[in-house]
């Protein structure tokens, strides 16, 4: 008789003790509906502050099917979610925020889908209702400009909330860099993906764990790990401004000899170097980005730590 097909839950949480428990009942009502599948459920502790771990810990000490890691600080999602990737032992391996805006119950479709042979079913939606005017606008325009920009297509609205299977995980995993964009990496490893569009639902409680700074800093993170636009830009400004200086010495040269005028305009000559100076900061910084990328990189640390788990 054939085996069961295992499918491991990853769930990261940052101070999540108020979500946790509706999670857990939710997830838990899913699995009894799935009874062709085994399930394993891998709670990522990502330093969490409050009760997060000792909610995961009393839930592990009743129920075999869950597995905990916790890490020694705040390594952030990327991190946890790479954890749970190492950790998974499942044919299939999906990726769920706690806080219910990844529905449980779309799990059933969406092993239904890799049944079919895809090698991922992922959600994603074309509604931000949800959202603040400011943050809807600013996702629209990102996915406009990486989808430009990138060496890889973004899907406008992808979750990373998708169900893989292990030849797709273990890609994934074969990855070690240190500064990790996942919604790029699913799109850069490939695999024939399906997707299900879906309405956003509200968090059941607690706030977002990613207020506008956090994504404004995530989305500079994919931009800067799948394009080098930026700094192709920053040569045209170079040799656009350049060009400007030259044909603008020319001209008081040729003003000077021919009319004798002297030169004069000192109050708008200040406030174009200005503008140029602030320019050059400007992709200055840019491009020490993409230093301080390669500064991370080259050493070598470890994308996590692990203070104590119950997986091994």
């Amino acid at each position: 008789m054939k085996e069961k097909d295992l499918i491991s839950v990853i769930v990261p949480c940052y101070n999540e003790e108020e979500a946790l428990p509706i999670f857990y009942r939710e997830i838990g009502k899913i699995i009894r509906k799935m009874k062709e599948v085994n399930f394993e459920l891998i709670f990522i502790d990502d330093g969490s502050r409050d009760k997060t771990l000792d909610i995961i810990k009393r839930y592990a000490n009743k129920d075999k099917k869950v597995k905990y890691l916790s890490f020694s600080r705040n390594f952030g999602k990327e991190a946890g979610m790479y954890a749970g990737f190492e950790a998974a032992n499942g044919d299939y391996v999906v990726v769920m925020d706690v806080d219910l805006q990844d529905p449980p119950e779309v799990l059933i479709d969406m092993y239904e889908g890799v049944k079919e042979g895809y090698d991922s079913v992922c959600l994603y939606t074309t509604s931000y209702k949800k959202y603040p005017f400011v943050r809807r606008t600013l996702t629209k325009l990102w996915y406009k400009l990486m989808n430009k920009i990138s060496i890889v297509e973004q899907k406008p609205g992808a979750r990373e909330f998708r169900l893989m299977n292990r030849k797709m995980v273990q890609a994934i995993l074969d990855i070690k860099e240190y500064n990790r964009f996942s919604k790029g990496l699913f799109s850069f490893v490939g695999f024939k993906t399906k997707w299900l569009e879906y309405e956003i639902p509200e968090r059941t409680v607690g706030e977002s764990k990613f207020p506008i700074k956090k994504l404004l800093s995530y989305s500079v993170d994919g931009i800067t790990s799948f394009s080098g636009k930026p700094l192709k830009v920053a040569m045209y400004c170079g040799l656009f401004f350049c060009l400007c200086s030259f044909i603008a010495i020319m001209f008081i040269i040729i003003k000077t000899l021919v009319y004798g005028y002297p030169v004069q305009g000192w109050p708008s000559l200040v406030c174009i170097i200005i503008f140029v100076s602030g320019v050059q900061l400007f992709f200055l910084g840019v491009i020490g980005m993409y230093i301080y990328k390669i500064y991370s990189e080259v050493k070598g640390r470890p994308i996590y730590i692990v203070r104590e788990r119950n997986d091994k």
